[in-house]
């Protein structure tokens, strides 16, 4: 069973710069990828960013193309996620979980992790 735990939000003035990291257990492939995802209230999921396992780069929502940066340790089965220049408009919640492309975009798959919270204040 795959389990996924986000870390490294919290509050940050905008232009700040805050890292999330996500450890994910029990996956048994590297054919895929793992992304990034945030969620406003009253809004649905929406796809941040994503990286595959075995490399080959790193894909963007254009929003935080240039500001944020996905990154993966394999061998401690985590990615990263490093967001400069931060708006008050990234604040959300933010889930990792297994991803795959899906058109222009990535679509997740599987299990969420419970989120963590990234607020940007003026």
């Amino acid at each position: 069973q795959v389990q996924l735990v986000e870390s490294g939000g919290g509050l940050v003035q905008a232009g700040g710069s805050l890292r999330l990291s996500c450890t994910i257990t029990g996956r048994t492939s590297s054919t895929y990828g793992a992304g990034w995802f945030r969620q406003t209230p009253g809004k649905e999921r929406e796809f941040v960013a994503a990286i595959w396992w075995r490399g080959g780069g790193a894909y963007y929502t254009d929003s935080v193309e240039g500001r944020f940066t996905i990154s993966l340790d394999n061998a401690k089965n985590s990615i990263y996620l490093q967001m400069n220049t931060l708006k008050p408009e990234d604040t959300a919640v933010y889930y990792c979980s297994e991803a795959l492309p899906n058109g222009s975009t990535w679509a997740h798959f599987g299990a969420w992790g419970q989120g963590t919270q990234v607020t940007v204040s003026l």
